[in-house]
Protein backbone atom coordinates (compact mmCIF):
# COMPACT_ATOMS: atom_id res chain seq x y z
CA UNK A 1 0.00 0.00 0.00
CA UNK A 2 2.86 2.34 -0.66
CA UNK A 3 3.47 5.01 -3.26
CA UNK A 4 2.91 2.49 -6.08
CA UNK A 5 -0.76 2.10 -5.16
CA UNK A 6 -2.72 4.37 -7.49
CA UNK A 7 -6.07 5.85 -6.47
CA UNK A 8 -8.05 3.97 -9.11
CA UNK A 9 -6.57 0.64 -8.00
CA UNK A 10 -7.14 1.58 -4.36
CA UNK A 11 -10.78 2.29 -5.20
CA UNK A 12 -11.27 -1.16 -6.73
CA UNK A 13 -9.54 -3.00 -3.87
CA UNK A 14 -11.38 -1.02 -1.19
CA UNK A 15 -14.78 -1.65 -2.79
CA UNK A 16 -14.14 -5.40 -3.09
CA UNK A 17 -12.97 -5.69 0.51
CA UNK A 18 -15.82 -3.54 1.74
CA UNK A 19 -18.26 -5.83 -0.07
CA UNK A 20 -16.81 -8.86 1.72
CA UNK A 21 -17.02 -7.23 5.14
CA UNK A 22 -20.47 -5.87 4.35
CA UNK A 23 -21.73 -9.35 3.51
CA UNK A 24 -20.38 -10.65 6.80
CA UNK A 25 -22.02 -7.76 8.67
CA UNK A 26 -25.35 -8.63 7.01
CA UNK A 27 -25.10 -12.17 8.36
CA UNK A 28 -24.24 -10.88 11.83
CA UNK A 29 -27.13 -8.44 11.66
CA UNK A 30 -29.53 -11.33 11.10
CA UNK A 31 -28.04 -13.25 14.02
CA UNK A 32 -28.30 -10.13 16.19
CA UNK A 33 -32.03 -9.84 15.49
CA UNK A 34 -32.42 -13.51 16.40
CA UNK A 35 -30.52 -13.05 19.67
CA UNK A 36 -32.53 -9.98 20.66
CA UNK A 37 -35.76 -11.83 19.95
CA UNK A 38 -34.66 -14.93 21.85
CA UNK A 39 -33.62 -12.84 24.83
CA UNK A 40 -37.01 -11.16 24.99
CA UNK A 41 -38.75 -14.55 25.00
CA UNK A 42 -36.36 -16.14 27.49
CA UNK A 43 -36.57 -13.24 29.92
CA UNK A 44 -40.30 -12.70 29.25
CA UNK A 45 -39.96 -9.01 28.39
CA UNK A 46 -40.10 -6.74 25.37
CA UNK A 47 -37.37 -6.63 22.79
CA UNK A 48 -34.67 -4.09 23.56
CA UNK A 49 -35.87 -1.49 21.07
CA UNK A 50 -32.86 0.76 21.67
CA UNK A 51 -30.40 -1.89 20.55
CA UNK A 52 -32.75 -2.91 17.76
CA UNK A 53 -32.88 0.68 16.49
CA UNK A 54 -29.09 0.98 16.65
CA UNK A 55 -28.73 -2.30 14.73
CA UNK A 56 -30.96 -1.02 11.93
CA UNK A 57 -29.20 2.37 11.90
CA UNK A 58 -25.78 0.74 11.54
CA UNK A 59 -27.11 -1.49 8.78
CA UNK A 60 -28.53 1.56 6.97
CA UNK A 61 -25.18 3.38 7.18
CA UNK A 62 -23.23 0.35 5.98
CA UNK A 63 -25.64 -0.18 3.08
CA UNK A 64 -25.57 3.49 2.08
CA UNK A 65 -21.76 3.53 2.17
CA UNK A 66 -21.61 0.37 0.05
CA UNK A 67 -24.03 1.78 -2.53
CA UNK A 68 -22.13 5.06 -2.74
CA UNK A 69 -18.85 3.23 -3.29
CA UNK A 70 -20.38 1.17 -6.12
CA UNK A 71 -21.69 4.37 -7.74
CA UNK A 72 -18.28 5.97 -7.28
CA UNK A 73 -16.52 3.06 -9.00
CA UNK A 74 -18.97 3.20 -11.92
CA UNK A 75 -18.52 6.95 -12.29
CA UNK A 76 -14.75 6.74 -12.03
CA UNK A 77 -14.25 3.97 -14.60
CA UNK A 78 -17.28 4.21 -16.89
CA UNK A 79 -19.26 7.45 -16.85
CA UNK A 80 -17.02 10.35 -15.76
CA UNK A 81 -13.47 9.17 -15.17
CA UNK A 82 -12.44 8.35 -18.76
CA UNK A 83 -13.41 11.81 -20.02
CA UNK A 84 -11.96 13.63 -16.99
CA UNK A 85 -8.61 15.46 -17.57
CA UNK A 86 -5.98 13.01 -16.39
CA UNK A 87 -8.26 9.99 -16.56
CA UNK A 88 -9.69 7.90 -13.69
CA UNK A 89 -6.63 8.45 -11.49
CA UNK A 90 -7.13 12.22 -11.53
CA UNK A 91 -10.89 11.82 -11.07
CA UNK A 92 -10.44 9.69 -7.92
CA UNK A 93 -8.02 12.30 -6.52
CA UNK A 94 -10.65 15.07 -6.38
CA UNK A 95 -11.61 15.45 -2.69
CA UNK A 96 -14.61 17.65 -3.52
CA UNK A 97 -16.25 15.01 -5.72
CA UNK A 98 -19.86 14.40 -4.64
CA UNK A 99 -19.60 10.68 -3.92
CA UNK A 100 -16.39 11.16 -1.93
CA UNK A 101 -18.03 13.74 0.33
CA UNK A 102 -21.20 11.64 0.63
CA UNK A 103 -19.36 8.48 1.69
CA UNK A 104 -17.40 10.43 4.30
CA UNK A 105 -20.61 11.92 5.73
CA UNK A 106 -22.03 8.39 6.05
CA UNK A 107 -18.81 7.29 7.75
CA UNK A 108 -19.18 10.22 10.16
CA UNK A 109 -22.67 9.12 11.18
CA UNK A 110 -21.50 5.51 11.49
CA UNK A 111 -18.65 6.58 13.77
CA UNK A 112 -20.85 8.76 15.94
CA UNK A 113 -23.41 5.95 16.34
CA UNK A 114 -20.75 3.37 17.19
CA UNK A 115 -18.92 5.60 19.67
CA UNK A 116 -22.21 6.79 21.14
CA UNK A 117 -23.35 3.21 21.84
CA UNK A 118 -20.00 2.44 23.45
CA UNK A 119 -20.34 5.48 25.73
CA UNK A 120 -23.92 4.47 26.54
CA UNK A 121 -22.75 1.00 27.56
CA UNK A 122 -20.13 2.60 29.78
CA UNK A 123 -22.81 4.70 31.47
CA UNK A 124 -25.06 1.66 31.95
CA UNK A 125 -22.27 -0.19 33.71
CA UNK A 126 -20.97 2.70 35.82
CA UNK A 127 -24.26 4.55 36.38
CA UNK A 128 -22.32 7.80 36.70
CA UNK A 129 -22.36 10.83 34.41
CA UNK A 130 -19.01 11.93 35.80
CA UNK A 131 -17.35 8.81 34.43
CA UNK A 132 -18.67 9.37 30.90
CA UNK A 133 -18.38 13.18 30.92
CA UNK A 134 -14.99 13.24 29.18
CA UNK A 135 -15.95 10.60 26.57
CA UNK A 136 -19.09 12.62 25.79
CA UNK A 137 -16.98 15.76 25.30
CA UNK A 138 -14.67 13.78 23.02
CA UNK A 139 -17.71 12.48 21.12
CA UNK A 140 -18.94 16.04 20.51
CA UNK A 141 -15.42 17.06 19.51
CA UNK A 142 -15.27 14.23 16.95
CA UNK A 143 -18.51 15.43 15.38
CA UNK A 144 -17.26 19.01 15.26
CA UNK A 145 -14.00 17.99 13.60
CA UNK A 146 -15.76 15.89 10.98
CA UNK A 147 -18.27 18.62 10.12
CA UNK A 148 -15.53 21.24 9.82
CA UNK A 149 -13.39 18.97 7.63
CA UNK A 150 -16.32 18.21 5.31
CA UNK A 151 -17.20 21.91 5.02
CA UNK A 152 -13.66 23.01 4.17
CA UNK A 153 -12.84 20.48 1.44
CA UNK A 154 -11.16 22.44 -1.39
CA UNK A 155 -12.43 22.20 -4.94
CA UNK A 156 -10.31 20.84 -7.77
CA UNK A 157 -7.84 18.01 -8.08
CA UNK A 158 -5.36 17.07 -5.39
CA UNK A 159 -5.48 14.45 -2.66
CA UNK A 160 -6.54 15.23 0.88
CA UNK A 161 -2.92 14.80 1.97
CA UNK A 162 -2.02 18.08 0.28
CA UNK A 163 -4.76 20.21 1.83
CA UNK A 164 -5.51 21.69 5.23
CA UNK A 165 -8.23 19.11 5.57
CA UNK A 166 -5.49 16.57 6.21
CA UNK A 167 -4.81 18.08 9.64
CA UNK A 168 -8.45 17.76 10.62
CA UNK A 169 -8.61 14.18 9.35
CA UNK A 170 -5.59 13.31 11.48
CA UNK A 171 -7.27 14.90 14.50
CA UNK A 172 -10.46 12.96 13.71
CA UNK A 173 -8.73 9.58 13.63
CA UNK A 174 -6.73 10.35 16.76
CA UNK A 175 -9.77 11.53 18.73
CA UNK A 176 -11.87 8.54 17.70
CA UNK A 177 -9.08 6.14 18.64
CA UNK A 178 -8.55 7.80 22.02
CA UNK A 179 -12.27 7.78 22.82
CA UNK A 180 -12.59 4.10 21.91
CA UNK A 181 -9.60 3.10 24.05
CA UNK A 182 -10.70 5.15 27.07
CA UNK A 183 -14.27 3.86 27.10
CA UNK A 184 -13.23 0.25 26.46
CA UNK A 185 -10.80 0.38 29.39
CA UNK A 186 -13.47 1.91 31.64
CA UNK A 187 -15.95 -0.81 30.68
CA UNK A 188 -13.50 -3.64 31.18
CA UNK A 189 -12.25 -2.28 34.51
CA UNK A 190 -15.73 -1.86 35.98
CA UNK A 191 -16.88 -5.34 34.99
CA UNK A 192 -13.62 -6.86 36.23
CA UNK A 193 -13.96 -5.11 39.59
CA UNK A 194 -17.59 -6.23 39.90
CA UNK A 195 -16.55 -9.80 39.14
CA UNK A 196 -13.77 -9.63 41.72
CA UNK A 197 -16.07 -8.19 44.40
CA UNK A 198 -18.88 -10.68 43.95
CA UNK A 199 -16.98 -13.83 42.91
CA UNK A 200 -17.34 -15.40 46.38
CA UNK A 201 -21.09 -14.97 46.55
CA UNK A 202 -22.18 -16.32 43.18
CA UNK A 203 -21.42 -18.94 40.60
CA UNK A 204 -19.91 -18.13 37.24
CA UNK A 205 -17.59 -15.37 36.14
CA UNK A 206 -17.93 -12.06 34.32
CA UNK A 207 -14.46 -12.30 32.78
CA UNK A 208 -15.88 -13.67 29.49
CA UNK A 209 -17.80 -10.39 29.17
CA UNK A 210 -14.54 -8.49 29.61
CA UNK A 211 -12.99 -10.56 26.83
CA UNK A 212 -15.91 -9.86 24.50
CA UNK A 213 -15.67 -6.11 25.07
CA UNK A 214 -11.89 -6.19 24.77
CA UNK A 215 -12.05 -8.12 21.48
CA UNK A 216 -14.48 -5.62 19.99
CA UNK A 217 -12.43 -2.67 21.21
CA UNK A 218 -9.15 -4.13 19.96
CA UNK A 219 -10.60 -4.92 16.53
CA UNK A 220 -11.86 -1.37 16.08
CA UNK A 221 -8.72 0.19 17.56
CA UNK A 222 -6.38 -1.78 15.28
CA UNK A 223 -8.40 -0.67 12.24
CA UNK A 224 -8.31 2.98 13.32
CA UNK A 225 -4.59 2.78 14.09
CA UNK A 226 -3.94 1.36 10.62
CA UNK A 227 -5.97 4.13 8.99
CA UNK A 228 -4.15 6.79 11.01
CA UNK A 229 -0.73 5.33 10.18
CA UNK A 230 -1.54 5.20 6.47
CA UNK A 231 -2.80 8.77 6.50
CA UNK A 232 0.23 10.10 8.36
CA UNK A 233 2.51 8.32 5.86
CA UNK A 234 0.44 9.79 3.00
CA UNK A 235 -0.29 6.32 1.70
CA UNK A 236 -3.23 5.66 -0.58
CA UNK A 237 -3.81 2.56 1.49
CA UNK A 238 -5.80 4.74 3.88
CA UNK A 239 -8.62 4.80 1.33
CA UNK A 240 -8.81 1.01 1.56
CA UNK A 241 -8.87 1.01 5.35
CA UNK A 242 -11.39 3.86 5.40
CA UNK A 243 -13.87 1.89 3.32
CA UNK A 244 -13.69 -1.26 5.44
CA UNK A 245 -14.03 0.65 8.74
CA UNK A 246 -17.73 1.25 8.09
CA UNK A 247 -18.78 -2.43 8.10
CA UNK A 248 -16.27 -3.17 10.88
CA UNK A 249 -18.07 -0.68 13.15
CA UNK A 250 -21.27 -2.65 12.59
CA UNK A 251 -19.50 -5.98 13.06
CA UNK A 252 -18.01 -5.00 16.42
CA UNK A 253 -21.40 -3.84 17.67
CA UNK A 254 -23.14 -7.03 16.55
CA UNK A 255 -20.31 -9.14 17.95
CA UNK A 256 -20.89 -7.97 21.53
CA UNK A 257 -24.61 -8.75 21.43
CA UNK A 258 -24.17 -12.10 19.70
CA UNK A 259 -21.38 -13.47 21.90
CA UNK A 260 -22.97 -12.40 25.17
CA UNK A 261 -26.39 -13.57 23.99
CA UNK A 262 -25.14 -17.01 22.95
CA UNK A 263 -23.25 -17.36 26.23
CA UNK A 264 -26.40 -16.52 28.18
CA UNK A 265 -28.45 -19.08 26.23
CA UNK A 266 -25.76 -21.70 26.81
CA UNK A 267 -25.84 -21.05 30.56
CA UNK A 268 -29.64 -21.35 30.53
CA UNK A 269 -29.42 -24.74 28.81
CA UNK A 270 -26.73 -25.91 31.23
CA UNK A 271 -28.85 -24.78 34.16
CA UNK A 272 -31.88 -26.64 32.81
CA UNK A 273 -29.85 -29.80 32.19
CA UNK A 274 -28.33 -29.70 35.68
CA UNK A 275 -31.78 -29.19 37.17
CA UNK A 276 -33.14 -32.23 35.34
CA UNK A 277 -30.19 -34.42 36.29
CA UNK A 278 -30.47 -33.25 39.88
CA UNK A 279 -34.16 -34.12 39.99
CA UNK A 280 -33.54 -37.52 38.38
CA UNK A 281 -31.40 -38.60 41.31
CA UNK A 282 -34.64 -39.19 43.21
CA UNK A 283 -35.76 -41.65 40.51
CA UNK A 284 -32.76 -44.02 40.42
CA UNK A 285 -33.40 -47.69 39.81
CA UNK A 286 -32.52 -50.20 42.48
CA UNK A 287 -30.15 -52.12 40.21
CA UNK A 288 -26.70 -50.59 39.89
CA UNK A 289 -27.81 -47.10 40.88
CA UNK A 290 -28.37 -46.16 37.21
CA UNK A 291 -30.55 -43.15 36.41
CA UNK A 292 -33.79 -44.18 34.73
CA UNK A 293 -34.56 -42.76 31.34
CA UNK A 294 -37.94 -41.39 30.37
CA UNK A 295 -38.73 -44.50 28.32
CA UNK A 296 -37.85 -46.82 31.20
CA UNK A 297 -40.02 -44.88 33.61
CA UNK A 298 -42.97 -45.09 31.23
CA UNK A 299 -42.49 -48.87 30.97
CA UNK A 300 -42.77 -49.40 34.72
CA UNK A 301 -45.75 -49.31 37.03
CA UNK A 302 -44.95 -46.40 39.28
CA UNK A 303 -47.29 -45.00 41.91
CA UNK A 304 -48.88 -41.75 40.83
CA UNK A 305 -49.27 -38.94 43.34
CA UNK A 306 -49.45 -35.17 43.39
CA UNK A 307 -46.07 -33.56 43.64
CA UNK A 308 -45.40 -30.03 44.76
CA UNK A 309 -42.24 -28.41 43.53
CA UNK A 310 -40.77 -25.50 45.45
CA UNK A 311 -38.03 -23.54 43.77
CA UNK A 312 -35.93 -21.25 45.88
CA UNK A 313 -33.63 -18.80 44.20
CA UNK A 314 -31.07 -16.65 46.00
CA UNK A 315 -29.69 -13.63 44.25
CA UNK A 316 -27.35 -10.88 45.35
CA UNK A 317 -27.27 -7.67 43.36
CA UNK A 318 -25.58 -4.37 44.15
CA UNK A 319 -27.13 -1.02 43.26
CA UNK A 320 -25.12 -0.41 40.09
CA UNK A 321 -25.86 -3.94 38.93
CA UNK A 322 -29.60 -3.48 39.49
CA UNK A 323 -29.65 -0.22 37.56
CA UNK A 324 -27.55 -1.74 34.82
CA UNK A 325 -29.94 -4.66 34.48
CA UNK A 326 -32.93 -2.36 34.28
CA UNK A 327 -31.42 0.01 31.72
CA UNK A 328 -28.97 -2.21 29.86
CA UNK A 329 -31.47 -4.23 27.86
CA UNK A 330 -30.89 -7.46 26.01
CA UNK A 331 -27.38 -8.19 24.94
CA UNK A 332 -25.80 -5.39 26.93
CA UNK A 333 -22.78 -5.72 29.18
CA UNK A 334 -24.82 -4.12 31.94
CA UNK A 335 -27.10 -7.12 31.96
CA UNK A 336 -24.16 -9.41 32.48
CA UNK A 337 -23.48 -7.76 35.80
CA UNK A 338 -26.51 -9.65 37.02
CA UNK A 339 -25.18 -12.44 39.17
CA UNK A 340 -27.34 -14.90 37.26
CA UNK A 341 -25.68 -13.73 34.04
CA UNK A 342 -29.01 -12.98 32.44
CA UNK A 343 -28.74 -11.24 29.09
Amino acid sequence: MGAGLTLDLAGVISTVLEGIFYGFSLFMFGVTLYILNQNSQRLDRQVNYRMLAVSWALLACSTAHMVIDIIRICNGFIYQGPSFPGGPVAWFSVPSETTFIAKNIVYLFQTLIGDGVLIYRCYVVWQSWLIVAFPIIMWLWIGTIAIHASATVPAGAGTVFLTRVGQWITAFYSSTLATNLIVTILLGYKIWMTNRRTSRTRQGSLLPVVRVIADAGITYSVTLTTALACFVQKSNGQYIVLDIITPIISITFYMVIIRIGLAAQHRSLDHGASTLSGGSRHGRSTSGGRVLTVGEIEGQSLPMSRLKVHITQMRETDRSTLDAERDGGDGEPGDELDHKHSL
